[in-house]
Formats: C-alpha cells, structure tokens, sequence
C-alpha cells in the first residue's frame, strides 16, 4: 500500500514537470504583467478605504464599513483579472494562469467574510484579531492546494508518515485533522456562547447575575458537547474517558484543587446571588464595585480606575462586605466638633441645612445630626446622611459637606477647636 503511493506521487511529480517544460515564457509574462498590475491596484484601493473608515463608527455601519474593507482587496483584484483575461482573449493570448485566479480570488473573499463573521460572534481581543488573518490565510491555501491538484498529493504524504500503536494507526494527517476538527468545533462552540451572552445581556427582565449564571452554564454545556463530538467523530470510545476521570482526579488531588474550588466558586457566586455585576463590595482593603464575574475570579475596580483580580474561592470563605446587597443607600458619618462657647443648636442647624443641599444626598432616609460627645477640646457633632450610589464614591460627599461647614462656621462665628492644653506652675523652683 505504501509502495503504490509512493509511485502514484512519483507519476504525479513527473507529470508536473513535463507540463511545466511545455509553459512557453511568452505566455507567462502578460499573465504575470495582469496579476502584479491586479495586486498592486487591489492593495492601493485597500488601504484607501481603510484611511477613509471611521474608526469610531459602532453598529451596523461599523460591521458594514468593515466588511467592506475586506473585500475590497479580493474583489477589486478579480475585477482587474477579469479584464486583463477578457483582453488577452480578444488578443488570442494564453490565459490559464488567470483562470486559474478567479476561483482562488473568489474563494478568498468568501473565506474573509466567513471568518471575519465568525469572529465577531466572539469576545475581541488581540488574539482573535491577529488570528483572523491567520486562519483566512491557512484556509485559502488549502483551497488553492486543491484548485491546483497538489492537494491529493501532500496528502498522501502527511497520511505516510505515521506509526502502529497495537491495532491503532496514528498518522500525521489523522494527528492535523484531529487537532483542526477540535479547533473548529471549539471556536463554534465559543462563538455560539457569546452570541447567547449579548443576548441575554440585553433582556431587560433578567438580572446580571442571572444573565452571568445562564451565560456560564451555556458555555460549559457547549464546551462539554463539542468535546465529546470530536472524540465520537474521530472514532475514540467514549468509554476510555473513565481512566481519564481518574488520572483528573489524581490531578485534583495534587495540584489542581484549588483551580477546581475557584471554578466550582464562582458557579456558587453566581447562583446564590451574593455577588452581582455592579455591586459595590470591601474584600480586606480592597474596596469597589464588581466589573465582571468569570470562572475563576472577580474583577474589582475602585475609584483610581485599578482592577484587582479576586479569586472566587476568597469570596466564599473569607469575609465580604457587600454594601449594595439588599439596599444600595448607604450612610455615611461627617464628625465636626465646636467651641463650648458658640452656639450648638445654631451649628446642628447649619449642618442639616448643607446636608440638605448637596446633590447626592438623598431625602430619605432624611439627614441628621447628633451631639455624640462632650469631649476635652469641644462639643463634638456628626452629621448622618444617606447616598444612593456607593459606587461614585464617598469621598467627594464628605469634601463637599466639610467645606461647606468651614465656610459657614467662618460666616455665623463658630469655632471648630483645635487641641490645646493650659499649664499651671505651682511652684517655682529655686535657682
């Protein structure tokens, strides 16, 4: 079986080289003139359009813009092949390298559609982007290879190379179509998730927690599903995933298990609805609001705009205050303390009236003030109000209310007393 092969490539190769002797060198050069002609003018209309792309444009007009951008090179190149072959034709010329072309020019526009498609389904990232081009690029090749005729060969070259495993034959084709058959369903299976994450991101009658646990769910069940296809596609028993259990499980055991609490975590997380996208939450030192919930961890970003990593395992066995859980008002305590000498009702007054006035101050529950304590430098005062979103913040409130009071007590004549300590000299000593 493999001698044939062999001589059935070796017929093939010598085939080539006998058609490739009858090319005349006068056929190839206008042929050749129109593609590089083609190229050329295809990569200027490219980058012409892309210069002209808003790059600001969202929606619709963006996927539009975009789609345009791409087929412009293919498209624009098969259009000056086609006129570069319908003159050679009238000019009774060869042109088969052109007919050659079109099919190859055409697929390329299809496959760049495809994939570009497919990657918008997908969550961006510079991975994917990069990988766009990548993935076009390997499957036009593999078209051309088979618009050619070399495709059947290499194949037969890469299906040689192999070995015997006791009654399984592993060769480097099987080996390539296995890791491209679970490539392609994983990518499908992704792309699928995330279309079900936006939409149900988008329901205005589901909670983001929810929406995060549905998602999740979603694309573990994909996942899990397009594993087992592969494997039941590439004719590995199923069965076999029994000794694989158990070498996961020794995994588990040894290295793996926090990576596994941390994954079983945020499933907990997210069902029991303790932890929700925009809660505002002190894990520690750390304090926030909750940007995203993954399998893994918890992105936490506070006011300096600084996202901490949580893990979802920190989450569940340590303590976390939630401020946002059941009620997102929130209190918040301003200590102003005065002279004994001034008027305390008048101050208490003056406090409520610039808690009343800010902006983010709510209504109700309604501001109070309250004489805490008669302390040794003066009478001292706390100002209760509420805010309605922690998640802006509680400094610029206290700011604003603090100097509000100094500029009014400036104005009534009260005092806000500072430390001070009176000295008295029984008794001289003597010199």
């Amino acid at each position: 079986m493999l001698v044939t092969r062999e001589l059935s490539m070796v017929e093939y190769w010598q085939d080539l080289l006998v058609a490739m002797q009858e090319i005349s060198l006068l056929d190839v050069i206008p042929q050749a003139a129109v593609l590089v002609f083609a190229g050329v003018a295809a990569f200027y209309l490219h980058h012409l359009i892309a210069r002209h792309t808003a790059a600001d444009s969202q929606g619709v007009r963006h996927f539009t813009q975009r789609t345009i951008q791409r087929l412009a090179f293919p498209i624009s190149m098969l259009v000056v092949v086609m006129l570069g072959r319908a003159s050679l034709a009238a000019l009774n010329q060869a042109y088969w390298a052109l007919d050659l072309a079109v099919p190859l020019l055409i697929s390329f526009a299809l496959i760049r559609i495809l994939v570009y498609m497919l990657r918008k389904g997908m969550r961006s990232g510079p991975l994917v982007k990069a990988s766009e081009n990548v993935i076009s690029t390997l499957i036009w090749l593999v078209v051309g290879l088979h618009l050619v005729g070399l495709l059947p060969g290499l194949l037969e070259a890469m299906d040689s190379l192999a070995f015997t495993v006791g009654d399984l034959r592993i060769s480097l084709l099987a080996v390539i179509k296995l890791l491209l058959l679970m490539g392609l369903v994983l990518v499908v299976a992704i792309w699928l998730s995330g279309i079900i994450d936006r939409r149900l991101s988008q329901l205005p009658y589901l909670s983001p927690g929810a929406a995060v646990g549905f998602s999740k769910v979603s694309k573990l069940v994909l996942i899990t599903v397009a594993g087992l296809s592969v494997l039941n596609l590439v004719g590995i028993d199923l069965t076999a995933l029994a000794v694989f259990g158990g070498a996961l499980g020794v995994g588990l055991g040894f290295g793996l298990q926090r990576i596994a609490s941390n994954f079983i975590s945020g499933f907990i997380l997210v069902f029991d609805r303790s932890i929700r996208p925009g809660d505002v939450v002190s894990v520690g030192e750390k304090f926030g609001w909750v940007v995203a919930l993954h399998a893994r961890y918890v992105v936490v970003r506070n006011r300096d705009g600084v996202e901490t990593l949580i893990p979802n395992e920190n989450l569940i066995t340590t303590e976390v205050i939630n401020w946002s859980y059941s009620d997102p008002n929130v209190r918040l305590k301003i200590p102003v303390s005065v002279s004994y000498s001034d008027d305390v009702e008048r101050a208490m007054a003056i406090m409520l009236e610039i808690a009343r006035e800010h902006p983010r101050v709510i209504s109700e529950p309604e501001p109070v003030c309250r004489l805490t304590q008669f302390g040794d430098n003066g009478i001292h005062l706390e100002a209760r109000v509420w805010v309605a979103d922690p998640q802006a913040g509680f400094g610029s409130v206290s700011s604003d209310i603090n100097l509000e009071i100094w500029r009014r007590f400036k104005q009534e004549g009260i005092t806000i007393p500072f430390p001070q300590q009176d000295l008295y000299i029984k008794e001289v000593p003597p010199k």
